[in-house]
């Protein structure tokens, strides 16, 4: 038996169905995060992630991307508009929003980022809380 099948493989998509994806393995970190773009993007009070390897997600399905930051470019569904990943210039890394895997409950975010963003109304240190970009 292969290293890969022994690991879990969790899948999910947009919201019609024409991007899939395949993560295999556990996130590197899953966090939220209050910034403006993340609240406007997913039009709520904040954006959830697991954040993987990039090899580690595997899509199907043609996105469109736009630079949200310096670094970050975002990919949504061009049919739905879901946001289906953001990747950074700077990292091997893919967020993937909590929101898009099949099944819920999979994974609890370990800190929150941006919370000079936070809405007053939800709790405060429930988990690691930094004002803006979190530390390495």
């Amino acid at each position: 038996m292969s290293h890969e099948s022994q690991q879990q493989i969790h899948e999910g998509g947009c919201a019609c169905g024409a991007v899939r994806f395949r993560a295999v393995g556990a996130p590197i970190r899953v966090g939220m995060c209050h910034c403006m773009t993340c609240r406007r993007v997913h039009g709520s009070a904040f954006g959830s992630y697991a954040i993987f390897r990039r090899d580690a997600v595997a899509f199907t399905g043609s996105t469109r991307e736009w630079q949200s930051s310096e670094q970050g470019r975002r990919h949504f569904c061009p049919a739905c508009g879901s946001v289906a990943f953001m990747m950074y210039a700077d990292r091997d890394e893919i967020d993937v929003p909590l929101g898009a895997f099949d099944e819920t409950g999979l994974f609890e975010p370990a800190y929150e980022l941006w919370c000079i963003r936070k809405e007053p109304w939800l709790p405060r240190g429930v988990r690691p809380e930094y004002d803006e970009e979190r530390t390495r």
